[in-house]
């Protein structure tokens, strides 16, 4: 262990998180640019029964907790989360693609590229679906969507049986590319894949990328597309490609820094000798680093949401009031806590055990993965009795031998005290959480009474003195004010709330 130490991957997650929560709350209302009439869905997406058979791919969707458009480009912003008031961090976790659906990262559930093609690409998901990927952390090689036959029964059909073209979705990047956009990137665990070419004499093989996450799916930034071609795959058919490089204000999930991206050199790519219908942005991006403010942000306006905003009537208000308190119940010691999970049941770890690889586990789990194996192994053939030999037991997550270890088996106390503390705090911050809301939802409803009552009541008196009339304005100016007094009302509920 001291000649190979393990950074623990689930204490860096959690103290980043703590951190950033801390520096990212602001005071004051929110402004909700965006309404998502989905009050109806579940909290938590769901699978029907009709779809628990064939997986999640026909799964539903559960509610949309964020305000922006589902055409919204570059990072999601604290004003755009009034559930949280913290936005959509770096290194945020989920732990599948509907969950990252409900906080508006990438709204496909399936698709790999959400995006439109005269409009641009949102945001992408890297799930490892071509063998051509290439994945370096701050930039990556990125293989467009196509190229394969997905009708009948060939929906999992892998192979490639005609050429990509700059069409649909890979269009969509293509814009993103020329105009400069940030597109905002979610690995899945399943990550993709960095082809390995040890020497000449030996083809390819594949080795799962490091920087992609061990589970679930991970939000790990803004990237800029910066060049696109069209090259022959290994599979001897043309795929569209795509060089995308880090451009965000935060710190990668992978690193330890404190600070985001600088502007970088572009990396050499040798494929680009032999491509075809190569594209290069020549004019300057929407989306770059400000020397002043020593940060990325937009340089040009961004491009504005061709989706039509909802107006909520009061009635939707309500409901939309009563969802966010709901979402608000989802604090950041919960989702803290949703990080402490056993790699084995994926629920809060119940005694941790933290294994010289840095991975967390119940150590009634851990037991029970390695119940009726001994570390010793004994021989004997013939008659005679040979020497024991040591029984080889690999780590649940990854091929680390940790025999030695299931001798003397330790709890996590410091681990575990961190669990206790966040579970007991949870639940009392909940119960607060829930008691306050009531109480404000009960109090905008009496406000919205008593204006309204007022609206009446002024629409009914006469004023027979001229003097009475400037002093009381006519029955449509008291109806103007009591609307926008309504409107404060319900915008400091959902300040309050969050």
């Amino acid at each position: 262990m001291a000649s190979q130490p393990r950074i623990n991957s689930t204490l860096v997650s959690v103290i980043r998180m703590a951190k950033l929560s801390k520096s990212n709350v602001a005071a004051g209302p929110m402004k909700v640019y965006h309404f998502v009439q989905n009050q109806d869905r579940p909290d938590k997406a769901f699978t029907t029964e009709r779809a628990q058979k064939p997986g999640k791919a026909n799964a539903a969707s559960g509610k949309i907790f964020v305000t922006v458009p589902p055409d919204h480009f570059g990072p999601i912003t604290a004003e755009n989360d009034p559930a949280r008031n913290q936005g959509v961090l770096v290194g945020e976790c989920w732990e599948d693609r509907l969950e990252c659906r409900q906080w508006g990262a990438h709204l496909p559930h399936v698709a790999g590229i959400a995006g439109q093609s005269n409009y641009g690409a949102q945001s992408v998901a890297l799930s490892g679906g071509y063998e051509d990927d290439e994945d370096h952390g701050e930039w990556f090689l990125y293989t467009g969507s196509g190229g394969r036959d997905l009708s009948g029964n060939k929906r999992t059909n892998k192979e490639q049986s005609f050429d990509q073209k700059f069409e649909k979705m890979n269009e969509a990047l293509r814009v993103s590319c020329k105009m400069g956009y940030p597109v905002r990137v979610v690995p899945t665990a399943m990550g993709f894949f960095v082809l390995v070419v040890p020497s000449q004499s030996m083809s390819h093989k594949e080795k799962r990328s490091s920087y992609a996450p061990e589970k679930g799916v991970r939000y790990d930034g803004i990237y800029r597309i910066e060049k696109c071609w069209r090259k022959v795959g290994i599979q001897g058919f043309k795929v569209c490609r795509y060089l995308f490089v880090r451009c965000d204000n935060e710190p990668a999930p992978w690193t330890s820094d404190d600070h985001g991206d600088l502007p970088r050199p572009l990396p050499a790519i040798p494929e680009l000798k032999k491509a075809t219908d190569v594209f290069e942005r020549k004019e300057s991006p929407s989306w770059d680093f400000d020397e002043e403010d020593n940060r990325w942000r937009w340089k040009k306006p961004p491009p504005p949401s061709k989706k039509p905003v909802n107006a909520a009537d009061l009635e939707e208000r309500k409901r939309a009031r009563k969802a966010i308190r709901q979402a608000h119940t989802t604090t950041v010691r919960e989702r803290l806590l949703k990080e402490f999970s056993c790699l084995i049941c994926r629920q809060v770890m119940n005694l941790p055990v933290t294994t010289p690889c840095a991975h967390n586990f119940c150590k009634s789990c851990f037991e029970a993965a390695f119940s009726g194996k001994t570390a010793i192994r004994e021989r004997s053939k013939g008659g005679r009795t040979l020497r024991s030999q040591k029984n080889v037991l690999h780590c649940p997550s990854c091929p680390t031998d940790i025999s030695d270890f299931l001798q003397n088996l330790q709890v996590n106390r410091e681990l575990m005290g961190v669990i206790e503390s966040l579970k007991q705090k949870s639940e009392e911050n909940q119960d607060a959480v829930e008691e306050l809301s009531e109480e404000q939802v009960d109090e905008s409803e009496e406000n919205a009474d008593i204006g309204s009552g007022d609206s009446e009541t002024a629409q009914k008196t006469k004023n027979p003195d001229p003097k009475d009339d400037l002093q009381n304005p006519p029955p449509d100016s008291d109806q103007k004010r009591t609307s926008k007094r309504m409107k404060v009302d319900t915008t400091q509920v959902v300040a309050d709330c969050e």
